[in-house]
């Protein structure tokens, strides 16, 4: 039923919740988990560090991958990637490009005035997403 299931991380609790069910996904189909980190590239992320340019978010991206691959278990094949430019759009399309089977994507469980106001990637992802989603709230 799985062969590929695509996993948005930015390193939150809510993220981490949402790998931890992914990879129990993954050992059950035995599928693929591919993380990935978008560097949304409308922050301003681009700083100079002893003579270079390193732009920072790929920097915490790359932090942040790693931490997650070492906490998986070694039996699930795991593909991680940064990709830079919107973060909905960016997990659309980075979903088509994997051929996605699902989208596991942790969520804050916001309700009424707080969802509305700060909005939600998560929810935009749901409701612009051509593959199935699910959503984890952490507990």
């Amino acid at each position: 039923m799985y062969d590929t299931i695509l996993v948005p991380t930015d390193g939150s609790e809510q993220a981490d919740a949402a790998i931890d069910h992914a990879v129990s996904l993954a050992r059950a189909h035995d599928a693929t988990v591919h993380l990935l980190y978008v560097a949304d590239s409308n922050r301003d992320s681009v700083t100079t560090l002893g003579g270079e340019v390193v732009d920072a978010l790929e920097g915490e991206g790359e932090r942040i991958l790693e931490e997650a691959t070492e906490r998986l278990d070694p039996a699930v094949d795991v593909v991680d990637a940064i990709e830079t430019g919107g973060p909905v759009e960016t997990i659309l399309d980075y979903a088509d490009l994997v051929d996605a089977d699902v989208i596991v994507m942790g969520t804050h469980g916001r309700r009424g005035i707080d969802r509305y106001l700060l909005g939600s990637t998560t929810e935009r992802v749901v409701r612009l997403s051509s593959v199935p989603v699910l959503t984890i709230r952490e507990e």
